[in-house]
């Protein structure tokens, strides 16, 4: 359907859980968030049902995204009932890594169509300094069977100041030797990554087309994201950028978000939310209307020029 600036809304981003097995520094605190006690959780009946009245107004892509999706419980469950839906048309999954190698095969089965993987560094010491848990060999362990399997396979990776510049272009390389895209995400100032230092977008282009100069723009389609693609002469795989904060691109924005808890924020950026379980205990009808009212009235832009306004829970209790 369209929000009332005409976009067309047709992505769900479903937060399964607030928890995760790393406390990445831009996501989580050291310590880790107050977990939410899990009765407050959206079982997955409730999500299937969200699910069924979203694809009625015309939402039939889903990503399914934490906190670490995989932490939860039976997810497969989840994907298996999603996937029976009439009129979804694809279901994708963002993941640190770190428990992904063994569902794969699964995965396969179920029909996932793709993967994106949180990937950083390609320096064991420095992952383990910006995941203060992870181990970086499983994470790229769970990189070469994702794409052995046929999945779809995508790299997300943030950049800081003084911490991980100059992994920038081993990335890239790493990622177009293997044949898949990597995403540079510009860091949100969301939770405590307000007081983590991003790099532009920018910036890290021109950190790369000094070493690649011949970089175009890759025009093909490849999500359901705002990434803006490039690609290298002679290389497989393309270089995203989503520049949220300096190459806005809300006039386009085609989703909304579903928390583990139950509150629809049709935008990332504002703290307040619709919460959605009440309609889910009126009935189908009412769960439908909720959800088309939430879409008409989704705000034109994000607000991260306001700091007041934004949203200052973690990313994982929001939804990566």
């Amino acid at each position: 359907m369209l929000d009332g600036y005409g976009r067309t809304i047709d992505y769900m981003r479903i937060s399964v859980t607030d928890r995760c097995d790393l406390r990445c520094k831009y996501c989580m605190p050291k310590e880790g968030i107050q977990k939410v006690d899990k009765s407050r959780i959206l079982g997955y009946e409730e999500i299937l049902r969200i699910c069924s009245a979203a694809i009625e107004l015309g939402i039939d892509k889903f990503k399914i995204t934490g906190g670490e999706p995989l932490v939860r419980y039976d997810l497969m469950e989840l994907l298996r009932g999603m996937r029976k839906l009439q009129g979804c048309k694809e279901i994708t999954m963002t993941t640190n890594g770190q428990l992904l190698a063994p569902h794969l095969e699964e995965l396969t089965e179920i029909g996932i169509d793709g993967i994106n993987i949180s990937l950083d560094t390609l320096k064991p010491e420095r992952y383990k300094e910006m995941t203060r848990l992870g181990d970086l060999q499983k994470t790229l362990e769970a990189v070469e069977l994702s794409i052995e399997h046929g999945i779809k396979t995508k790299l997300n990776c943030i950049v800081q100041r003084d911490f991980n510049e100059d992994d920038v272009i081993e990335l890239v390389d790493f990622a177009l030797s293997k044949g898949i895209d990597i995403r540079f995400i510009e860091l949100m100032p969301i939770g405590i990554a307000d007081a983590e230092k991003g790099i532009s977008n920018r910036e890290t282009m021109r950190r790369i087309k000094e070493v690649y100069p011949e970089m175009k723009a890759d025009e093909s389609r490849h999500g359901n994201g705002p990434a803006r693609y490039y690609r290298i002469s002679g290389k497989r795989g393309s270089i995203g950028f989503i520049s949220a904060i300096n190459d806005s691109f809300c006039e386009s924005c085609n989703r909304i978000r579903l928390t583990s808890m139950g509150y629809i924020k049709p935008c990332l950026c504002y703290e307040d939310g619709v919460f959605i379980r009440p309609y889910l205990e009126k009935g189908d009808k009412e769960l439908k209307q909720a959800l088309e009212e939430i879409i008409r009235f989704k705000p034109a832009a994000h607000c991260f020029e306001n700091i007041k306004e934004v949203d200052h829970h973690a990313m994982a209790e929001i939804g990566g």
